[in-house]
């Protein structure tokens, strides 16, 4: 059974830091397209970060060098590092997993088949 387990959330300052984490569990992640997105009240879910089974990392142009998508494949485990955090980054952080891909990864929500439950990130002026 796919699971997808995030973890880290919480509220902050602006400047602040996070570090979400996201536990896979049921298939081969790394052999799969894995992504952050998040979805702030009253918006629609954007996509934030994804890392193919290349270890190829893409940005959204907000978290460009702001965050940081890394795994550690010995825990099973993805992470989104988010440093300089604005009131903007506030929102509900999901994980998820492509598992039709290893590669060529979407930016779009609708092709990710596996979702966790989301953890919230609160960032405070």
């Amino acid at each position: 059974q796919v699971q997808l387990v995030e973890s880290g959330g919480g509220s902050v300052q602006a400047g602040g830091s996070l570090r979400l984490s996201c536990y896979a569990s049921g298939f081969g992640y790394r052999r799969t397209c894995m992504g952050w997105f998040r979805q702030a009240p009253g918006k629609e879910r954007e996509w934030v970060a994804r890392i193919d089974s290349l270890d190829t990392k893409i940005y959204a142009y907000f978290a460009k060098d702001r965050f940081t998508i890394s795994t550690e494949n010995a825990k099973n485990t993805l992470y989104l590092q988010m440093n300089s955090l604005k009131p903007e980054d506030t929102a509900m952080y999901y994980c998820a997993a492509d598992s039709r891909r290893y590669d060529f990864c979407s930016d779009h929500s609708r092709d990710y088949d596996y979702w966790g439950q989301g953890t919230q990130v609160t960032v405070s002026s």
